[in-house]
């Protein structure tokens, strides 16, 4: 095996597909299914060439064009990586060596870490509206955040019938404009200068605890559903195990090649910072199966 992709999102499968292109015998890891964070994703608007596209419909597409150029192992975790004469890749199944790996392991979901979200994770906490918003039909809920997953996530949630709030610590969102003009256009309500305090229950969620940033005062809220969206954190930790370098904020730190401070280790997608939408994804993984290719020539 040549090439050892960790991730199969948007970046690991054009890595592999790249690869397998470039004549490189690759194989792509990932803990779970293809797709990543994309599959919790409704509605994709913005990568060129569809219009209007569900993330698990892209992705799956995406999926069956790789694998006539790699293999992709779904539901074999990584655990571990040794750098001696060659590359050992660990994984839940098996070993591998290998000449070079890309690490496109992309973000992870980031808590509010507040009393009672875990307690109620699946009872009416949920970081996937596209997963769990049918659950939530004609039921009252908030979404907690301001960036572009939070505004879509509520916008999916209205289309479902809920009623749905949002809830964001400024007094302005951070959202594209075209997805604050929506939520405006559906007239869903912003909690502004607020933070959930705590989230209470029974045996599912019955309300939430907030509090202004600004005047300190405290409200309870009663609602079915918390959708959190809150950003993402990046999951580099593997990749920082074996010496590889990260910024302050825990992406992988890589050159326009997309190579890290150690040889024949490449980084690529969200994992890297940046952009963070699926088509720099795609365009990093074929820069990083490239440069693969040319340091193994």
């Amino acid at each position: 095996m040549n090439l050892a992709v960790v991730g199969a999102g948007p970046a690991g499968l054009s890595s592999g597909m790249y690869a397998g292109r470039f004549g490189l015998n690759a194989v792509v890891f990932d803990e779970k299914i293809v797709g990543g964070i994309v599959n919790l994703t409704h509605i994709v608007e913005n990568y060129p060439g569809f219009e209007k596209i569900s993330g698990m419909e892209l992705m799956e597409k995406m999926k069956k064009q790789a694998e006539k150029y790699c293999e992709i192992h779904e539901m074999e975790k990584v655990k571990n990586i040794e750098i001696d004469e060659g590359i050992k890749i660990f994984t839940s199944k098996n070993e591998y060596k290998v000449k070079a790996v890309i690490f496109a392991t992309g973000t992870e979901k980031r808590k509010l870490d507040v009393k009672g979200e875990k307690e109620f994770l699946g009872r009416g906490v949920s970081y996937c509206a596209t997963c769990d918003g049918s659950f939530f039909r004609n039921k009252k809920t908030v979404v907690v955040g301001g960036g572009n997953a939070a505004a879509t996530e509520a916008l999916h949630l209205k289309n479902l019938g809920s009623d749905v709030s949002l809830i964001h610590r400024r007094n302005k969102l951070r959202a594209d404009k075209i997805l604050q003009d929506y939520v405006f256009e559906k007239k869903i309500k912003v909690l502004w200068d607020s933070v959930v305090e705590e989230i209470f229950g029974g045996s599912v969620v019955k309300g939430i605890r907030i509090k202004n940033v600004k005047d300190g005062s405290i409200k309870n809220i009663d609602i079915d559903g918390v959708f959190v969206s809150v950003g993402e954190k990046p999951n580099s930790a593997i990749a920082k195990s074996i010496g590889v370098k990260t910024d302050e904020k825990g992406y992988i730190v890589v050159d326009k090649k997309q190579k890290t401070n150690i040889s024949k280790i490449y980084a690529a997608g969200d994992v890297t910072g940046g952009l963070k939408q699926i088509v720099t994804a795609c365009a990093e993984g074929a820069v990083a199966a490239n440069s693969a290719y040319e340091d193994l020539l």
